[in-house]
């Protein structure tokens, strides 16, 4: 794993004006996230809040009978802990890292000071983000359950793939195709046929766990629309600057 030093490389802290981030910038523990590493299980309660950098974060529904089903994915466009400011405390699902790479982490007491610390009128741009993105993100989980529910195990791949690389600096993904089953809700079988299905059209390569995206557009052509809405309400609620910086309406926040 990369170890990149900027907690700035996650947009939500980018986003934040100097007096803000000052605040903030103090607690912010790098931590490594390895493939597979569970950040939380459903019901627990949350100790931290994770900002991720260069990993990207699954949330999944278990089951009773242990089966599981990804609802969103997070990676250096968001934060892992949304029910902390939310008030819930704690959440259904399980966090998983699903692509290594690092997050800073920060203690629930604090993004919760924070939070309210910042909650005027005058200077809420962490509250602001937080619940912009908090939008997003359900919009993101919906979206997942009509597509699993509508689509073909194809579409979901190419779907999970192209969000996937939105959050990620790299075309390439470490995961085994057990471990992307898991996350559609399909069976092992499914995905091996859909990942055949892609790499026999040139659009990625696949061996021993590797993902390599080859064609992007070719991807784009392929996937479904839940792709676009989600990414559509991202854009809206969460802009980038035309140079390239997160976010730059919310830093205008007084």
């Amino acid at each position: 794993m990369a170890k990149l030093d900027s907690p700035r490389q996650n947009y939500l802290l980018n986003a934040l004006p100097v007096t803000e981030y000052e605040h903030l910038f103090p607690h912010l523990e790098q931590v490594p996230m390895p493939l597979g590493k569970v950040l939380y299980e459903s019901g627990d309660e949350l100790h931290h809040a994770y900002f991720p950098t260069t990993c990207i974060v699954s949330k999944l529904y278990v089951m009773e009978n242990g089966a599981s089903v990804e609802i969103a994915v997070i990676g250096n466009d968001g934060i892992i802990g949304v029910s902390l400011f939310m008030g819930g405390g704690g959440m259904p699902n399980r966090a998983v890292v699903q692509s290594e790479g690092y997050a800073y982490r920060l203690r629930a007491h604090v993004l919760i000071q924070q939070f309210n610390r910042f909650g005027g009128r005058r200077s809420g741009v962490l509250n602001h983000l937080l619940l912009h993105y908090t939008q997003a993100l359900l919009t993101q989980m919906a979206q997942t359950a009509a597509c699993n529910r509508h689509h073909s195990v194809d579409q979901q791949l190419c779907r999970w793939l192209l969000l996937s690389l939105d959050r990620l600096a790299s075309n390439e993904l470490i995961m085994t195709q057990e471990l992307i089953a898991n996350m559609l809700g399909v069976r092992r079988e499914g995905v091996t046929v859909a990942a055949g299905k892609l790499q026999k059209a040139g659009l990625i390569n696949y061996h021993r766990g590797h993902i390599t995206v080859l064609n992007r557009p070719g991807l784009e052509a392929r996937v479904c629309e839940c792709y676009q809405v989600v990414k559509t309400e991202f854009d809206r609620l969460l802009p980038r600057s035309p140079g390239g910086g997160p976010f730059e309406r919310c830093v205008n926040y007084r």
